[in-house]
């Protein structure tokens, strides 16, 4: 197993007052050629907005665009004519495809609204744009890992056009928990919403990532009370 850590104070970061954003990855005025991607994986913003604020209609294209609230309530509209609010405990997913336009704006006007965005290169190019979100019980994830994206509809989560799997998992201190890759070839990044934990020899805390690559499976254990994790498997051509 080969690993890279990006400890969290390494990561990019633009403070535009009503955003306050992390960028794991290189992104719009951050940009660092050893941090360009992982395998597929993108994007991982790590963004707070403020009341009342927001993203403005844009538009995206040939992208699979995945949201995870984590705290606040964040108002979504799209060319499609959808409106929806959503918030922690849900997972909001686009296929940008040929062409997608929508705003993403904080619900309250007094309230910070926090989510994680991530971008994942597609594996088909120019599909019909759609949009999905579900809302899962955090309790699913209480000292285990729950599927929250696959690459096939029928399964636990949402989906998208790629072979990657992301779980989330809330672990009690000690707890230990084995991954297993889904498809040979990929490479998992993990991020730690909250807490710390160990994987391999690595030992990683808040906001810290890390890159695994070249492993079948891989043990995590949790460090610290209530820790919670995000492992997203991704292709790495």
């Amino acid at each position: 197993m080969n690993t890279t850590l990006h400890k969290s104070d390494s990561r990019g970061h633009a403070n535009h007052g009503w955003l306050n954003s992390y960028h794991s990855f290189s992104f719009a005025g951050y940009h660092n050629p050893d941090r360009m991607s992982f395998g597929v994986l993108r994007v991982l913003n790590d963004d707070a907005v403020a009341g009342g604020m927001g993203f403005g209609a844009h538009p995206h294209e040939n992208m699979e665009i995945i949201s995870i609230p984590l705290s606040g309530d964040l108002k979504h509209q799209d060319s499609t004519g959808r409106t929806t609010i959503i918030k922690n405990g849900d997972i909001q997913v686009m296929s940008a495809g040929t062409g997608i336009t929508h705003s993403e704006k904080n619900a309250s006007q007094n309230e910070e609204v926090k989510f994680l965005q991530i971008w994942v290169i597609p594996n088909q190019q120019n599909v019909t744009p759609r949009y999905d979100q579900i809302t899962l019980d955090p309790n699913n994830r209480r000292n285990q890992l729950e599927q929250i994206l696959s690459p096939n509809p029928e399964d636990a989560g949402v989906w998208i056009h790629q072979d990657a799997w992301f779980h989330l998992g809330t672990f009690e201190k000690g707890i230990k928990s084995t991954y297993e890759i889904n498809k040979s070839g990929n490479g998992v990044y993990a991020f730690v919403l909250k807490g710390s934990f160990k994987i391999g020899d690595q030992e990683m805390s808040h906001r810290d990532g890390l890159g695994i690559w070249e492993a079948s499976s891989f043990e995590l254990t949790s460090l610290s009370e209530n820790a919670e994790i995000l492992l997203m498997e991704v292709p790495l051509g």
